[in-house]
């Protein structure tokens, strides 16, 4: 049961994510024509939850080994060139994640030291930044996942 739960993560976290976010817009529109008082937080909602969907979806992407890619060209290259374009666009995605993790923790901890929160809800900011970091980490695992199977299947 585990393993499937880390199998799907991503799916999981996107369809609960994408669930929330439709289920408060609803509520917000029904709110807004029906008795004519908009919900001021739902678009605050609505947008950080966005973050971890796109994040959830960029991992995802990753896992499946659907991220965009310029294959074309890629395919047309000797193989030496290949091998040496498929190492540095390695080295540049565990670079970036890398970046991104490390200054999006600084990030969550600057916001939990200054005790930073939402306007509407009063929700720490942490919360909603803390997409990056952790997704940021499960995307360098995803990553490697997927050129360890690139590399096994001998497609680089």
């Amino acid at each position: 049961m585990l393993k499937k739960f880390f199998a799907y993560f991503e799916e999981i976290v996107g369809a609960v994510v994408l669930f929330i976010m439709v289920s408060i817009t609803f509520v917000n529109v029904m709110t807004r024509y029906v008795i004519v008082y908009p919900l001021s937080f739902t678009e605050e909602v609505t947008v950080n939850l966005f973050v971890w969907l796109v994040m959830a979806g960029t991992s995802l992407a990753f896992r499946q080994n659907a991220n965009l890619a310029m294959t074309f060209v890629y395919n047309h290259l000797p193989k030496k060139v290949r091998k040496i374009c498929f190492c540095f666009s390695c080295f540049l995605t565990v670079v970036f994640f890398g970046l991104l993790t490390w200054l999006g923790t600084s990030q969550v901890i600057d916001e939990i030291e200054l005790g930073s929160v939402t306007e509407s809800l009063a929700i720490p900011s942490a919360v909603y930044s803390a997409a990056v970091p952790f997704f940021s980490v499960i995307i360098l695992i995803r990553f490697s996942q997927a050129a360890r199977d690139f590399v096994a299947q001998g497609r680089y």
